[in-house]
């Protein structure tokens, strides 16, 4: 049976290598080539919840074994020009709440630091990354069939890029890395932010109004562990599509290493991902497959149901 050491306070803030992060750190606030720098301001201060983030971050739980929901999708995003924006100005989740804030496109399961995490769906482990300014550590998944999952603010993922993996299946540690937790802590509470990506857009996988929801079952539900689902649908990227895209990108050294990339599900995969955390760079949009695919529920929560027994929205505590 494998075995995870819970990470130190170090390793969930993604503090190392300290230079590199430093230099990340700065984009938030002076911005970068063709990435306006992040905004905030006294709204933003609603995120912090002391009630649940000190027991987090000591590993325990604030509510027995519940995951807590602390920002959902946000239906109103303001525009991407703007710069990414920690701001409530103009929000509504999926239920006509405002548990979100203006540029938030995912969601933010906060559960305990050292939390094990499972692959939600059949998959190959796309990227593994780190980007101080955007989410800290990140591993990215490709499920097939236009859907691909992100998961920010590990501690420590535990896959390499390439590896194939079952639903229920683990790949990483949770922690909470990245900017935004160094300059909350440690008020800030610690979450996975958890991006879905169908077609090569951002959506939300609860149902919202007439929409499908991509959640297996229509609810957040664990994988079973008799289950461990194996089969991954194909990925079909169009490389004529990703062209296309990648002619119109603003920033030439992004632009040069995506084309260096010679296989076409990797250079596919890492183009959603630059498509969607600098959107900026990116004035020409679109699908990168060879189809459009559908919603419909495919996706089970990236948590073991041995540590969980269910969700809870952190309004309605």
């Amino acid at each position: 049976m494998e075995t995870w050491s819970r990470p130190s306070i170090f390793e969930a803030l993604g503090l190392f290598p300290l230079k590199e992060r430093a230099q990340q750190a700065l984009l938030v606030l002076r911005g970068a080539e063709d990435v306006p720098p992040s905004r905030f301001d006294y709204t933003s201060l609603a995120m912090l919840r002391p009630r649940l983030a000190l027991p987090l971050w000591l590993g325990r739980f604030p509510i027995p074994k519940k995951i807590i929901i602390t920002n959902l999708y946000n239906h109103r995003q303001t525009p991407v020009e703007d710069g990414w924006s920690v701001r409530r100005t103009q929000v509504k989740d999926f239920r006509g709440g405002e548990l979100t804030y203006d540029s938030h496109n995912g969601t933010d399961f906060s559960i305990p630091v050292g939390t094990l995490l499972v692959a939600p769906a059949p998959c190959r482990v796309a990227r593994v990354y780190a980007e101080y300014n955007r989410g800290g550590h990140k591993v990215v998944l490709d499920h097939g069939d236009g859907l691909i999952t992100c998961s920010a603010h590990l501690a420590r993922p535990c896959v390499e890029e390439g590896q194939l993996l079952r639903a229920g299946d683990p790949y990483a540690i949770s922690g909470y890395s990245g900017i935004d937790a160094l300059t909350t802590f440690p008020w800030g509470t610690p979450h996975v932010h958890f991006n879905v990506w169908l077609n090569g857009e951002p959506v939300d996988p609860f149902a919202f109004g007439d929409q499908r929801s991509l959640w297996i079952g229509g609810e957040p539900q664990f994988c079973p562990p008799t289950t461990m689902l194996s089969e991954r649908p194909a990925a079909e990227f169009d490389a004529q599509r990703i062209e296309t895209i990648l002619a119109t990108c603003k920033t030439a050294s992004t632009r040069q290493w995506l084309r260096s990339i010679s296989d076409i599900a990797t250079r596919g995969a890492y183009l959603v991902c630059e498509q969607n955390y600098y959107p900026t760079r990116f004035p020409r949009r679109g699908n990168v497959y060879k189809q459009i695919t559908a919603r419909g529920p495919r996706l089970f929560l990236p948590f073991r149901s041995s540590d969980f027994d269910g969700v809870v929205f952190a309004d309605q505590l």
